[in-house]
């Protein structure tokens, strides 16, 4: 059986711990520098992951900015960014999407039996629909990414799918960045819901580093024996 990839799941909140505000304009948390730092760690991933939700609200285009890196990674025998991969519940999802339309490297959506037909008249000609099962599980789309070559995914959220990851026990490492400001609004995203999480009191997360880039703090986890410490940017 294949291995399954190794999961990075990158965040950014608030001090206390928004991930978002309840406006309908996107909340920016990092600094360029930082920005950097995330480009970087995309760079040596295969695919990167968002929740359907994300590509709707936040218009992601997910491609390696620096040209420097994109070379590299060409001459590697790589395409110059990671594959994009989406999760969809009800196929709800723009087609003419940044996620979709900008970058030539491959994009995949999976969503449940109950959803192909809608999601791939909505999005079959730009991308590639995958039957996931139902319900969708974090398991099910890693075992289909595993056996498509990815062997690094990087998880951007937003925060169900990360909670998902988490909960399940999939993810073996966590860069969570700090940005120095509050949301204070109880309408906006949290970082994770209410849930059992495998680390706990008794089980605590080890601490890989802590870095401040520039007015932003990043905090790096191991979740995992894999945590291979070579995230960071």
């Amino acid at each position: 059986m294949t291995a399954r990839p190794y999961v990075l799941l990158s965040c950014a909140m608030s001090i206390d711990g928004y991930i978002d505000d309840a406006s309908t304009e996107r909340l920016l948390f990092s600094n360029d520098s930082d920005f950097d730092r995330i480009d970087a760690v995309r760079a040596g991933c295969d695919a990167i992951l968002v929740g359907a939700a994300t590509v709707r609200r936040d218009d992601p285009r997910l491609l390696v900015r620096s040209d420097r890196r994109r070379a590299d990674r060409v001459a590697h025998g790589l395409p110059p960014s990671p594959v994009k991969v989406t999760v969809t519940g009800s196929g709800d999802l723009d087609p003419t999407a940044r996620f979709f339309t900008l970058g030539d490297g491959a994009k995949l959506v999976y969503c449940p039996r109950g959803a192909v037909e809608k999601t791939r008249e909505q999005v079959g000609a730009v991308a590639t629909v995958v039957d996931a099962g139902d319900p969708v599980t974090p398991e099910a789309v890693l075992a289909d990414l595993a056996a498509r070559g990815v062997r690094r995914l990087m998880v951007e959220g937003g925060g169900s799918v990360h909670a998902q990851f988490l909960a399940a026990g999939l993810a073996d490492e966590l860069h969570l960045v700090v940005a120095p400001f509050f949301v204070g609004d109880g309408r906006a995203p949290r970082f994770v819901a209410d849930g059992r999480y495998p680390w706990h009191p008794g089980r605590r997360a080890r601490v890989v580093e802590v870095r401040q880039i520039g007015d932003v703090v990043l905090t790096r986890y191991a979740l995992s024996d894999r945590c291979d410490g070579r995230g960071g940017g």
